[in-house]
């Protein structure tokens, strides 16, 4: 693999399309290249790019008229690709295809396409093409041609955790990537995006699209060849400034062979400006880049990012007066004191007093109009998430009690399941203000 500079994007995500067209609207478009699954296999790249046909121009619906598509595979191609019908109005068989086309445009993908696969006997590396002819309303022909390939290349990036990441410091997140497929990947496409880091550098050979407050950064490296087995790696190592507040948040990144395209589930954001930082370079990688981590394909690969910091959540209690049968508004109040903000961590836990009765307790709109029960019940515990809290807020709880005779309850604070199984919790240094007692008395 040779070393090479990144080159100034021009954004386009998805697989660049051969178009042919007229001086009139009417066109015929499908991939350059596509690359398919070795006839057989079980496994092949997680994200695989559609294979987009596109006719525009056709007959007007409503008016019975059609106009001619034909796919086919020519016989010297058959050895290597056949073809498949999805859910579309089309008669012939793995080789040649036609299809009347009684609307205005089709895009045909998912479900509704016609597609090249392996053919049986075929082997990894073997080459096909696919013809597309469209018959205008003049009688004029438009032709469009894929090249097909058996075999793909599959990307990955080594993802990390970064752990006990002081508040507001640097994080260097080494790029990594390796291709596991069969055939190489020609030329390399990366996306970043912050989360709630910051960029530290703007790359010159990255842009940065002007959605979602510049979150994402779109590079990429047209000459990077990456041979099956073999690995690269990008140089500046990609810097972003930790928060001073999130104790865990995340950090997204993906990659893909140019000329492979990006599959059908990715997100482009097209648009914004060349960074004026130094330019992201490709190197072949060292036995020491490749170690730790695990390894991922797609482009929506977290990486966490954990603070070397905490919350102290506390709760407030009541003492209540009153006779039986009185009411009284009870409120229960969450407050983080700091100085991390650990997210969706912790819940309430209302025990009331044994004789005291809930006539109301807190209710969510769930529909215009609509209520129900915030708090979960099993008849003798109110559980209630307390959500996001930010160093220096709280939240209340009111509950409508009807008192009983003289007893005590309790307000208790603890770790939310999913919090605990994400190992997202708060680590609350001080757990003696996370219960509170709940108390009724004449």
């Amino acid at each position: 693999m040779r070393r090479v500079p990144g080159a100034f994007l021009t954004l386009a995500l998805l697989l660049g399309a051969l178009v042919a067209c007229s001086g009139s609207d009417e066109s015929i478009s499908a991939p350059e290249v596509f690359y398919v699954n070795p006839y057989g296999a079980k496994s092949g790249p997680k994200e695989v790019a559609t294979y987009r046909l596109s006719v525009k121009g056709g007959a007007p619906a409503g008016t019975g008229k059609t106009h001619r598509l034909t796919v086919d595979v020519p016989r010297g191609s058959q050895d290597a690709i056949r073809l498949r019908a999805g859910n579309v109005d089309c008669k012939g068989s793995t080789t040649h295809v036609t299809c009347d086309v009684a609307s205005r445009s089709i895009d045909w993908d998912g479900s509704q396409q016609i597609v090249p696969v392996a053919a049986k006997g075929s082997s990894v590396g073997d080459v096909g093409y696919v013809h597309l002819t469209y018959v205008r309303e003049d009688g004029k022909k438009l032709t469009a041609r894929t090249r097909v390939v058996v075999g793909s290349p599959i990307v990955q990036l080594r993802t990390l955790t970064f752990k006990d990441v002081q508040p507001g410091s640097d994080v260097t997140a080494p790029v990594v990537v390796r291709n596991v497929g069969e055939m190489p990947v020609k030329g390399l496409g990366l996306l970043f995006d912050r989360g709630s880091l910051e960029f530290r550098e703007r790359y010159s050979n990255c842009r940065y699209p002007t959605l979602m407050s510049t979150r994402s950064a779109v590079c990429r490296f047209p000459d990077v060849r990456i041979d099956p087995g073999e690995a690269v790696v990008i140089r500046p190592a990609v810097r972003l400034r930790a928060s001073k507040t999130e104790m865990y948040d995340t950090f997204y990144r993906g990659a893909w062979a140019l000329d492979a395209g990006t599959g059908p589930h990715s997100v482009a954001f097209e648009g914004g400006d060349s960074g004026d930082g130094p330019a992201l370079e490709a190197f072949p990688a060292q036995p020491t880049d490749l170690k730790g981590g695990t390894w991922a394909e797609g482009n929506n690969i977290s990486s966490a990012v954990h603070l070397d910091t905490h919350a102290d959540f506390e709760v407030s209690g009541a003492d209540l007066h009153g006779s039986p049968g009185t009411k009284r508004t009870l409120r229960l109040t969450v407050r983080n004191d700091g100085p991390g903000n650990p997210g969706r961590s912790t819940q309430l836990v209302f025990s009331p007093p044994l004789d005291v009765g809930v006539l109301k307790q807190p209710m969510d709109e769930y529909d215009d109009g609509a209520y129900e029960p915030y708090c979960k019940s099993n008849g003798f515990a109110y559980t209630c998430d307390v959500g996001e809290l930010a160093p220096g807020k709280s939240r209340t709880f009111e509950f409508t009690l009807r008192l009983g005779e003289p007893g005590e309850g309790s307000a208790t604070l603890q770790d939310t399941e999913q919090a605990t199984k994400l190992g997202t919790v708060s680590r609350d240094p001080n757990p003696l203000n996370d219960t509170a007692s709940v108390t009724v008395g004449p």
